[in-house]
């Protein structure tokens, strides 16, 4: 008689616990392998070992993104100093003073003179 009543209660403490709990441990135990159940269950594991992947691909594709976008922000940045640097650069060099020391070793010389405006009046091109 004891041993039914030792039974019993292995089964009770068996018993107590959710489903979830009992699931658990038949993971960590690697009971649930041996079950029909499991080789019913096959396909949703595959199915959720192929969303892991998925997930894990998804993760490493996001961070080379960021990396890219952080690459092409340094890029942008020099590139922007660059163009400043240029463009100062050729307001400086484009200065009359300038142009004209610059010219002035092929031996072209600034005009002192102000430009005369000709004026043609309108009959004087049709008499020739």
């Amino acid at each position: 008689m004891n041993k039914l009543k030792e039974e019993k209660k292995e089964k009770k403490v068996k018993g107590k616990g959710s489903k979830v709990a009992r699931g658990f441990l038949q993971v960590l135990d690697g009971t649930f392998l041996t079950k029909e159940n499991f080789m019913k269950s096959l396909p949703f594991v595959f199915f959720l070992t192929g969303l892991a992947i998925v997930y894990i691909a998804n993760s490493y594709y996001a961070e080379r993104t960021i990396r890219d976008i952080q690459s092409i922000n340094t890029e942008l940045k020099e590139l922007r100093s660059e163009f400043i640097t240029t463009k100062s650069e050729l307001m400086f060099r484009s200065k009359q003073s300038e142009v004209a020391n610059s010219v002035a070793d092929l031996g072209i010389e600034e005009s002192r003179m102000p430009p005369k405006k000709i004026i043609i009046k309108k009959g004087a091109l049709d008499k020739n």
